[in-house]
């Protein structure tokens, strides 16, 4: 998995994060293919950390509600281009409300962003909480198993 990095967020990420944020897609992408081999997950996925104002905006302009958000899934529509790696979107976190819910749930930061990663790939994949309430439990399943995982 190819994941592109784009940091603007007040809240900087520290690249030691960069691991637990790349193990938590891939961890996502595993369990909701049932692979073992990893080297067969061909995808590319954009992540962008920003403040609450950018995420209030594309918040504001995809989803008409004119409030921050903690993250965002844009899913790339097509078929894979000749690399044979499929783009699979671009998700957007916002540094600011991850580090607030962080300290709301009493966990840390990496936990947070682990989580959102985690969430964000299932938003990717179709995975919809607000529509289906059947997509709301498999959701809370794979990222309780997942952060159990990789936050030992």
């Amino acid at each position: 998995m190819k994941i592109h990095w784009d940091d603007r967020g007040v809240t900087p990420v520290e690249k030691s994060l960069y691991v637990t944020i790349k193990q938590a897609a891939l961890a996502a992408l595993k369990q909701c293919f049932e692979v073992e081999d990893l080297a067969k997950l061909k995808y590319e996925v954009s992540i962008s950390f920003v403040a609450d104002s950018e995420i209030c905006e594309l918040n504001n302009k995809y989803r008409e509600i004119n409030k921050p958000t903690d993250v965002l899934s844009f899913p790339t529509m097509g078929t894979p281009p000749p690399s044979g790696i499929f783009p699979m979107g671009d998700i957007v976190i916002s540094t600011e409300t991850a580090a607030r819910q962080a300290e709301e749930y009493g966990h840390s930061f990496e936990r947070e962003m682990a989580f959102l990663t985690v969430h964000g790939v299932l938003h990717l994949l179709g995975l919809d909480h607000e529509t289906d309430s059947g997509d709301e439990a498999i959701m809370e399943e794979i990222q309780e198993s997942i952060l159990k995982e990789i936050l030992k």
